[in-house]
């Protein structure tokens, strides 16, 4: 984490995935293999990869990903399909500890904003899952923009479209390559690890108590 300073922090932006929500296409794909574990890594290394997902978070359609896949794949066709149909059921429960820190940061009146790869489609199915994502003044979803983390110009879209400064501004994020990214820009980043460590890293930039449970004195509410 880097430090600002004597500069306070005004805003906090909160990576989504990893941070906030628990989703990870395992939670489907070990049903669908029915509990064969090394044939669900090798599909989710092989075929449904990362990189590919990551184009849907950049903004490609859904139909044309499944079909260009499973053009490759056709042995694999419904498991592929599956990934589009059956997106929900990856997805897992708040991760409440760090539910609990924004919900404090809240009270605080620390300005609050997400910034995450997510396909557009899939974040509005999710979007109603979870009513603390209500809570942020600003929420910039890498398939409604249509680049993703960790280039650079979609940090510099959220700073640019809040008008936030970067050196009042922290970052928290669970991935390095975004975190560095957040740093190079000026930011003060944030590695999450855990919600006990973040809390404690939000305390020393001055805007959380260290012990949870307990709120911060009320803040004056940072810019529009």
């Amino acid at each position: 984490m880097t430090g600002p300073g004597d500069r306070p922090v005004e805003a906090v932006v909160f990576d989504l995935g990893g941070v906030l929500i628990d989703w990870n296409p395992r939670y489907l794909y070990r049903r669908l293999f029915d509990g064969d574990v090394p044939a669900m890594e090798a599909f989710l290394r092989e075929v449904c990869t990362p990189e590919w997902n990551a184009r849907q978070d950049a903004g490609r359609p859904w139909a044309e990903a499944v079909a260009e896949l499973s053009a490759r794949h056709p042995e694999a066709r419904d498991l592929i399909a599956a990934y589009d149909e059956r997106w929900e059921e990856m997805l897992g429960g708040p991760i409440e500890g760090t539910v609990e820190v924004l919900r404090d940061l809240r009270a605080a009146n620390v300005a609050l904003y997400a910034l995450s790869n997510w396909s557009a489609a899939k974040y509005a199915i999710a979007r109603p899952r979870y009513p603390f994502l209500g809570w942020f003044r600003d929420v910039v979803i890498s398939g409604e923009v249509g680049v993703i983390k960790p280039d650079p110009s979609i940090f510099r879209l959220m700073l640019a479209r809040n008008r936030l400064d970067p050196a009042r501004t922290a970052y928290v994020d669970d991935s390095d390559p975004n975190v560095r990214v957040a740093e190079g820009l000026g930011m003060i980043a944030i590695r999450f690890r855990s919600p006990g460590a973040l809390r404690s890293d939000l305390a020393r930039l001055g805007l959380l108590a260290a012990d949870a449970g307990s709120t911060a004195p009320v803040r004056p509410a940072a810019g529009p």
